[in-house]
């Protein structure tokens, strides 16, 4: 492993983006990059899909076999404001990263330049305002794979920063076994979870992966309310069944030994900050490197010998 700075200086952000609305979720987080950066912080993470939001409990109209039109309409006002990468949003987000000397990591949903398909995306820029990281979602989770596409497996990179590599796993890519042996192959060292995850268990898998990766794990949560959809959707009539906050949020930073290093927040929006002890990261990998010295990758091989 290479020499690593010795502190990063972070802001976890939880926030509700402006719900299906690009241009304005853009803005938003230009002003809570601008926040944040008073503070003199090195890495600004954003939750998944900050940019246009997160269509929690919505359909599409799609059943087995049959789709409806008011559905379709509701689908083609989310794909408008889905972003295409490179362009003016990302433009934007650089400029403000830029600005704020730091690296900037946010969930997106993409648009593909040439065909239609959308992408659960993470996004990350360096301090001289340059996209260095675009990493789509492998395998979007269930009902989501109405909306988003699956990656190719080139869409899964991390990022060269001063506090080692640094990726990402979109929400229950996590769940991923073999996706995050992956990760740690790449000797992660600040392993980024934007996610939509507000439950219990999600909390006992973070700190597992934490342990399991002897990374710092960025849990990275949205916080939104059932009021912020906007009122025109053609099936608004699902969102009315929403529990009034849609997703309480959680975000929290947890240390290469499994601790926490802040504590979850729940049912607000907060900037959290912390700053990391990079030095723990080689320490805990002194008797546990996943995929170094205690790795077995031939057991993977499945070369079984009959007897």
């Amino acid at each position: 492993m290479k020499n690593l700075k010795k502190n990063c200086k972070l802001a976890l952000v939880q926030a509700a983006p402006v719900l299906f609305e690009s241009m304005a979720s853009t803005e938003k987080a230009i002003s809570l990059i601008e926040e944040a950066s008073k503070k003199d912080v090195e890495l600004i993470v954003f939750p998944e899909l900050f940019v246009p939001g997160y269509p929690y409990g919505m359909t599409f109209d799609f059943t087995v076999g049959s789709r409806k039109e008011p559905g379709r309409i509701d689908w083609k006002y989310y794909y408008d404001n889905s972003i295409i990468i490179p362009g003016k949003e990302t433009e934007a987000l650089g400029a403000a990263a830029k600005k704020a000397n730091s690296y900037v990591s946010i969930g997106v949903s993409e648009r593909d330049a040439t065909s239609a398909t959308l992408y659960n995306s993470n996004i990350i820029f360096s301090p001289e305002g340059e996209l260095v990281s675009v990493h789509r979602k492998l395998k979007p989770t269930g009902a989501e794979r109405v909306v988003w596409g699956d990656a190719q497996s080139g869409y899964f990179p991390v990022a060269d920063t001063p506090w080692g590599p640094m990726g990402s796993m979109i929400c229950w890519e996590s769940y991923m076994p073999l996706a995050r042996v992956a990760l740690y192959d790449k000797g992660v060292t600040l392993y980024i979870s934007p996610n939509t995850n507000d439950n219990e268990q999600w909390q006992a898998t973070i700190r597992h992966i934490a342990i399991e990766g002897h990374c710092y794990f960025i849990n990275s949560d949205m916080y939104f309310t059932k009021d912020m959809y906007p009122k025109h959707l053609k099936t608004y009539e699902e969102i009315e069944k929403l529990p009034e906050v849609v997703c309480r949020g959680g975000s929290c930073i947890v240390d290469p030994y499994g601790n926490y290093v802040t504590e979850p927040v729940w049912d607000k929006e907060e900037i959290i900050y912390a700053d990391l002890d990079m030095d723990k990261v080689p320490m805990s990998r002194m008797e546990f490197d996943a995929c170094g010295h205690y790795a077995r990758p031939d057991i993977l091989l499945f070369d079984y010998i009959d007897e």
